[in-house]
């Protein structure tokens, strides 16, 4: 929808797309929808959910045996995001580097994007 030709909307590190098709396998999902809901301290948070079915509307992106598909009122916020997956001492999770976000809460768990005029005209200007 929000894609530039011949550019995958969003790029998915080996840790991430590993977990992923674990994931997939774990649950026999076709796929993890991302999406964008409002909450948060900071305004907005991201969604993941197992999919059965692909929407014809989703963006599917897909790498090394993980699929993604991204809801379509997300396209525009997440294309040009990495999604990886990282462990630490205290947590392990999807991490999201995003460069259509503006602020984030201290705790990362929400985030504000940048306004759709500038996303808009970032996009032309690819």
């Amino acid at each position: 929808m929000f894609g530039i030709p011949g550019k995958q909307a969003v790029s998915i590190t080996p840790k991430a797309a590993a977990q992923i098709s674990k994931l997939m396998a774990k649950d026999g999902s076709k796929g993890l929808r991302i999406g964008i809901k409002k909450g948060g301290c900071a305004g907005m948070e991201y969604t993941m959910e197992y999919v059965a079915d692909v929407d014809p509307n989703d963006e599917v992106v897909e790498q090394d045996g993980a699929v993604v598909m991204i809801a379509p009122m997300a396209q525009m916020f997440l294309f040009g995001t990495e999604i990886d997956y990282e462990v630490s001492l205290l947590e392990a999770g999807f991490k999201f580097r995003n460069p259509n976000v503006a602020d984030a809460c201290g705790c990362g768990e929400s985030i504000k994007f940048k306004d759709v005029d500038e996303l808009a005209a970032e996009r032309a200007a690819e």
